[in-house]
């Protein structure tokens, strides 16, 4: 694998496999958290099932994305890495590519919407990246991320459309079938909140791989649920909007080019959230379960609690893939 990003799907590279994972594993080990996998006796009462909770909230960066960035920054050679980075991101890619390049040594750019979230632009900044704002409305950021790395000769490293940013995702996946298998369970049910699909993608060829009759389910707020739509028509469909969710992470216009087919293939399936349901989750998982969870980190849970998903008898693990939220919205959501 190359640590450039692929331009067109003519060049699509090769999926990544098991080893490409157990390879990002080695990397991330002692620099990314393992995170724990946690049982709920509350939601299993709640369920009737066995329900675990993976909180990449606990992750380096306050989110999954950490792992993905790192995996595929570390890769690119070292005599190469003075050129630095660009990557464009609503915050939790830009967090974690920024913290990613800054432990390497390697200037980092990110291009990040002007209304996204005032913590995770001041964090990008404070891990020692330049922010680059834009608005996603009227500008295009993957066109003002490639012209910044054309002129600096820097790697772009996408958000989720390249196969070291799936496979470094995928190490959720990994974690999660060691912890299971742990316990002599494996999962029936994965549920992973999706904007473009990589981590989406990632989780599922590592669950699949030891568990391959489970069911792995992308988590979208409502209006924005491109991916529950793409999977159910086979073809890559698109959001009519770009903003107007409390979800900000997960807010992509269309899956992802390289993640989409691969979802597709492993039988992914979508369901969907309102915004009320997902600030139920986030109220619920600070009250019940003591974890702080951002909006889009809460879909995959909010869509549990809200009974869209079976899991009488069933194994479910809920991925809880980022806590990085501001304090006055977090503060109105806890209190609803």
């Amino acid at each position: 694998m190359t640590a450039t990003a692929p331009e067109s799907s003519a060049a699509l590279p090769p999926s990544p496999t098991v080893a490409d994972i157990e390879a990002a594993a080695a990397r991330l080990a002692g620099v990314a958290v393992r995170t724990p996998l946690l049982a709920s006796p509350l939601l299993d009462a709640r369920t009737g099932g066995r329900v675990f909770l993976k909180p990449e909230t606990l992750q380096r960066t306050g989110s999954f994305k950490f792992r993905g960035a790192y995996n595929t920054c570390a890769s690119i050679p070292p005599e190469k890495r003075a050129a630095g980075v660009v990557a464009f991101s609503s915050g939790n890619h830009a967090q974690g590519v920024a913290a990613a390049a800054q432990l390497l040594g390697m200037p980092a750019t990110i291009v990040m919407p002007a209304d996204s979230p005032k913590s995770k632009q001041l964090r990008t900044a404070g891990y020692g990246a330049e922010v680059v704002l834009y608005d996603r409305v009227r500008e295009d950021r993957e066109a003002i991320a490639r012209k910044i790395a054309t002129e600096r000769g820097a790697f772009v490293v996408p958000p989720y459309d390249h196969p070291l940013v799936v496979a470094g995702q995928g190490t959720v996946g990994r974690e999660i079938i060691i912890d299971l298998e742990q316990q002599g369970l494996l999962p029936d049910i994965v549920l992973v909140n999706a904007s473009g699909g990589g981590l989406t993608a990632g989780t599922a060829i590592a669950v699949k791989a030891k568990a391959p009759n489970a069911q792995v389910y992308t988590s979208e707020p409502a209006g924005f649920d491109d991916y529950a739509r793409s999977l159910a028509s086979g073809k890559r469909e698109r959001n009519a909007a770009m903003s107007g969710s409390i979800c900000d992470a997960l807010l992509m216009p269309t899956p992802g080019e390289f993640t989409f087919p691969l979802n597709l293939a492993m039988g992914v399936a979508g369901v969907v959230a309102t915004d009320e349901e997902v600030a139920r989750a986030v109220a619920f998982a600070f009250h019940e379960l003591k974890l702080v969870v951002e909006p889009g980190g809460a879909v995959g849970l909010a869509a549990l609690l809200a009974g869209k998903v079976e899991a009488r008898d069933k194994v479910v693990v809920i991925v809880l893939s980022g806590g990085n939220v501001d304090a006055d919205v977090f503060s109105r959501l806890i209190a609803s």
